[in-house]
């Protein structure tokens, strides 16, 4: 069985068990248009009586909530989101199959408005721009805009919902600009006079009202298409679980939805098929390629009593299973949980870009009113044609949907990178950390080194006819034994085909060693001190042989018999053969790496040569870890820990970015931010690159984010008009506001090809 597959599954299950505790539920919603619903969502949740915290994430579209179940229930949270024109999906068992079904009905719906609102367009644009003097040309321009009106009329219906609880957002700005270009020129197609008996010219902007609803409607279409793409790897993941299987019932093989499986239900495997559920193998056997779960690429042998998990692929062979773990339990889900939730996390940065986004669009209104009153004071002739158009203009320009798209594109996506790379982050904080760290933490066991004691060399003093003898005799007395390092002696010789012997008394010497019996004859196993309480004679050569084992940092072992030492055995908690060239590759970035361990002071001194560390530190007690971590924090530096102990979860508390290897505790993991699924080392400097990668991603995306509104409202207010004569028709308004939401998106989106 994969260590590192079942110390996963127990950390998740643990954090769905903590989460069922807290009363902290994600839920997807439905019908957010803009970063300002988001905040407008997240708002009225917190704003309600038994809700603890609340965070609204507008690039994946959910919601968690932290709330006190016997105050407040999920469908009166539904029915009070429902009042300000939004939906959440409190449907546990298919919420996430309903989210996506929501939002692919969204998406066929608002390709189909797109389409004909642009078709209706095109004549009223022709007739706006080339042919105003024909005949009836205002009545025909109004007889399409209604339409198009109609089409875009979610934008005023969702302006005044939000108007009725003292909100404001992106539709705001829509309905505002261009509810009041289409009602002027409404009045003027219905009563030229008024202007004209002024002196003045009737003008009408129907062709800018509709323009601004196709621009944004087109503009959300492919916002929506390239959010949709940002979460590849959740899709991806999903599609690891078959949609069906087949189970066995009163001794009948049928084929039923995943959905219905239950624990306990036997369930058929057959080559080449998908694992639908975690379970234990009750007959048959295979090999399975576990690859998704572990990195492994090597296949894994599964037979009698081996577990298996949901998502992994079946080679050639056929087995039954008993389902164990089904749902949302399964190591699958707990996996797909973690990178839902590290996708709708916030990064620190984007908690200020949220308050942003709240004042925002009252700020832009109030843009809007003091330009159109610039234009009625100083304007001249054509004053309040001028004063309508800056108002419309600035309203349209000023979309805070590049904002708020910025940073949870960016770190949705490089979640989802991270996920593909058997590197699972848990928020979108120790994301934005990493690139800054500076000195990393390594712990020694199971960190470095494998984790487990294996015998590196044994040395035997007996004639190759006899060895075969020796090795059973040996494999009965270690079998035997219940100290640790007999097992990695086993582990070495059940590899070999020895014969099963039987002891005719074994007695365990402690500190020292056992002596056993096998046909009169008295065998001993352990240190040099236990030989030489039994006058075990040692030559020179035998004890300088052990000499250098143990220079090496290994423990050795002794098998002899009452006359004679048999063989030598070293035995050592393997470097990991990855371990030396990820020290340097985090080196040659200029990051510091250290080593803590509680090992003595000769096996941390003898690793370090190996890897090549300059910095550790041994006999380090779990609270000595942490301080140390303190003190490279006391000195300015960005520190990251990496352990899998737990022993090492004060330190991984305690450090700027926590990571845990997959094989690790569940504690451990529990407590760290990122896991690396593989016990590859090479994952850290991967890691710390996605960091980087993701930080520029979001910087840019801001960058362009604030640029495009500090450029755009001044010119949509009109203040290159003065020098240059230049109005900003509020219909390119509206393209260049879309233009700005999908470049934030597809800038994300670049994040998808960067090599780790």
């Amino acid at each position: 069985m994969n260590i590192a597959t079942e110390t996963l599954n127990k950390s998740a299950r643990l954090n769905t068990k903590n989460k069922a505790k807290d009363n902290k539920i994600t839920v997807p919603v439905t019908g957010m248009t803009c970063a300002a619903c988001a905040v407008s969502v997240e708002s009225i949740l917190k704003s309600q009586e038994g809700v603890k915290d609340a965070g609204v994430n507008f690039a994946n579209q959910t919601a968690w909530v932290d709330f006190n179940p016997s105050q407040v229930t999920l469908p009166k949270l539904q029915q009070v989101i429902q009042s300000i024109g939004y939906d959440l999906i409190i449907d546990e068992e298919n919420a996430n199959e309903k989210q996506q079904e929501a939002q692919l009905k969204h998406y066929k719906q608002l390709k189909s408005k797109t389409i004909w609102a642009a078709i209706l367009s095109a004549p009223v644009v022709v007739i706006g721009m080339f042919f105003m003097d024909m005949p009836y040309a205002n009545w025909i321009m109004l007889v399409l805009s209604l339409p198009v009106l109609w089409l875009g009329r979610n934008f005023y219906i969702n302006a005044k919902k939000q108007a009725q609880h003292g909100k404001a957002n992106m539709d705001t700005l829509v309905a505002l600009s261009t509810g009041i270009a289409f009602l002027f020129s409404l009045f003027n197609t219905l009563n030229p006079h008024f202007f004209h008996e002024r002196g003045l010219h009737a003008h009408v902007y129907f062709e800018a009202a509709i323009m601004i609803i196709v621009f944004i409607l087109l503009g959300k279409l492919l916002e929506e298409r390239a959010k949709s793409n940002t979460s590849s790897a959740i899709k991806k993941l999903m599609g690891l679980q078959p949609k069906t299987v087949r189970i066995i019932e009163n001794g009948v093989e049928k084929e039923i939805p995943t959905a219905q499986v239950g624990i306990g239900n036997l369930l058929v495997v057959r080559p080449g098929e998908k694992i639908p559920v975690d379970g234990k193998v009750t007959s048959g056997s295979s090999y399975v390629d576990e690859s998704m779960i572990s990195g492994e690429p090597v296949p894994v042998e599964k037979k009698e009593g081996e577990k298996v998990f949901a998502g992994t692929v079946n080679q050639k062979g056929s087995f039954r299973f008993e389902a164990e773990k089904v749902g949302g339990d399964t190591i699958l889900s707990q996996i797909i949980k973690m990178v839902q939730e590290a996708q709708g996390s916030k990064a620190p940065v984007q908690k200020l870009v949220d308050k942003i986004a709240g004042i925002f669009v009252p700020v832009v209104i109030g843009i809007a009113i003091l330009s159109a009153l610039a234009w009625m004071v100083l304007g001249g002739d054509n004053a309040f044609t001028h004063a309508l158009l800056a108002f419309v203009t600035v309203l349209v320009i000023a979309c805070p949907c590049a904002l708020g798209l910025a940073t949870p594109t960016a770190i949705m996506v490089g979640v989802g990178k991270g996920a593909e790379n058997n590197i699972l982050i848990k928020d979108a904080e120790s994301l934005e950390l990493g690139y800054k760290v500076n000195a990393i933490v390594l712990d020694k066991t199971g960190t470095i080194t494998e984790g487990k004691p294996e015998v590196t060399d044994a040395i035997w003093l007996v004639e190759d006819s006899n060895k075969a003898l020796f090795e059973s005799i040996l494999l009965a007395i270690e079998a035997s034994s219940e100290h640790p390092l007999a097992e990695a002696v086993v582990r070495q010789l059940r590899t070999k085909e020895n014969d099963s012997l039987t002891l005719t008394a074994f007695e365990s010497i402690t500190g020292k060693g056992v002596k056993a019996t096998y046909q009169h004859e008295v065998y001993l196993v352990g240190n040099k001190k236990l030989l030489t309480d039994y006058s075990v004679p040692l030559s020179n050569s035998i004890v300088s042989q052990a000499k250098a084992l143990q220079e090496e940092a290994k423990t050795v072992i002794f098998f002899a018999s009452s006359k004679h030492v048999l063989a030598i055995f070293a035995i050592a908690d393997r470097i990991k053969a990855t371990s030396k060239q990820a020290v340097e590759n985090l080196q040659s970035q200029g990051i510091e790496v250290y080593m803590l361990t509680g090992d003595n002071e000769q096996t941390a001194k003898a690793v370090a040569a190996q890897v090549g560390l300059a910095h550790y530190k041994a006999e380090v007690l779990p609270a000595d870890k942490a301080d140390f971590i303190k003190q490279l924090q006391g000195e300015g530096k960005v520190v990251a820990m990496v352990g899998d102990g737990i022993n090492d979860s004060h330190a991984l508390a305690q450090a700027d970015v926590s990571i845990a290897m997959g094989k690790g505790s569940d504690i451990a993991m529990d407590v760290a931010k990122m896991t690396l699924i593989t016990s590859d080392l090479n994952q850290i400097p991967k890691a710390l690159k996605l960091s980087r990668k993701t930080v520029q991603t979001i910087r840019q995306n801001l960058f362009w984010a604030f640029i495009y509104n500090i450029i755009g409202i001044p010119i949509a207010a009109g203040i290159l008009y003065p020098p240059f004569g230049f109005l900003l028709d509020p219909m390119i308004a509206g393209a260049a506001m879309a233009l700005s939401s999908v470049s934030v998106v597809t800038n994300s989106l670049r994040l998808r090809k960067v090599k780790l």
